[in-house]
């Protein structure tokens, strides 16, 4: 009878630590993408040439009865060396080639085109 009183007491502070800690998590989740959308809208628009340098791809999801969810990356260099890794769509993704030579637009983090020089 003594586990079943103990077990009375460790069960719902066990569920209720458990839904603390992922509500947190989703909490804090949430208030990183406002904090990185804000910087972002307060970043300058560049207009910088480069070269691309490569590109990688990251597909999640798809087991099962779920559909995957692909994000397109393209690393880009700027004259002085320094390299940026930015998420671009799939269209973007599709039209550009590495080595390119190109004037990339970004604000921020953001992705916002890329001229191709030839």
């Amino acid at each position: 009878m003594y586990f079943f009183d103990i077990m009375n007491i460790v069960g719902p502070l066990f569920i209720g630590t458990v839904f603390i800690i992922v509500f947190g998590l989703i909490i804090f989740a949430i208030i990183s993408s406002i904090k990185q959308w804000n910087k972002n809208n307060n970043s300058p628009k560049l207009s910088v040439p480069v070269q691309i340098v490569t590109k990688r791809s990251n597909t999640s999801g798809g087991s099962g009865n779920s559909s995957a969810s692909t994000s397109y990356y393209i690393t880009f260099q700027v004259e002085s060396g320094d390299r940026m890794e930015l998420l671009v769509s799939g269209g973007q993704y599709g039209m550009i080639a590495e080595d390119d030579l190109g004037i990339l637009t970004f604000q921020g983090t953001r992705f916002l085109s890329f001229e191709r020089r030839t």
